[in-house]
């Protein structure tokens, strides 16, 4: 039950609702697995993986806040429990203790590209229904895609 009352039809709720939610869980757990990493990084180059680490942790967090409040605005409730993050995330596990610099960067590659490929199929799936829900998630997937660029040009 909602309180807001959405401008969208009940079809069109639907579709960009299921988007605002996944786009939640995975810019929540985007922020959990860099955050990881960043706790764990080592190797020579450790200082400006590990800063760049963070910037992806407050962009995540960031465009988590703007995906939970558009649903909200919409009258859907957003899920961002942990229940819910580790069940529909893509994101590949972390591996557990210490991680070279040179994996810390893949596991980013590899969590970004997942994100964004997905990101990019609710561009998709929410022109028709929702242009305004659309902006929202370009504008999050070029930030994305800019931080995906930085590791990438990391990698050896």
């Amino acid at each position: 039950m909602s309180v807001v009352k959405s401008p969208l039809n009940e079809s069109d709720l639907k579709t960009v609702g299921d988007a605002l939610r996944g786009a939640l869980v995975d810019l929540v757990d985007l922020s959990l697995v860099a955050k990881q990493v960043h706790w764990n990084v080592v190797g020579p180059r450790f200082r400006s993986v590990h800063l760049q680490l963070d910037e992806v942790v407050d962009s995540a967090r960031m465009h988590s806040d703007t995906v939970a409040e558009r649903a909200s605005a919409l009258g859907v409730t957003p899920d961002g429990r942990a229940a819910t993050v580790a069940a529909q995330s893509v994101i590949g596990a972390v591996p557990e203790g210490l991680i070279k610099d040179v994996d810390a960067v893949q596991t980013l590659v590899d969590a970004l590209g997942a994100v964004i490929g997905r990101m990019r199929e609710r561009i998709a799936a929410t022109g028709d229904p929702d242009p305004v829900t659309q902006d929202v998630l370009i504008g999050l997937t070029a930030d994305l895609e800019k931080h995906a660029w930085m590791f990438q040009a990391e990698s050896p």
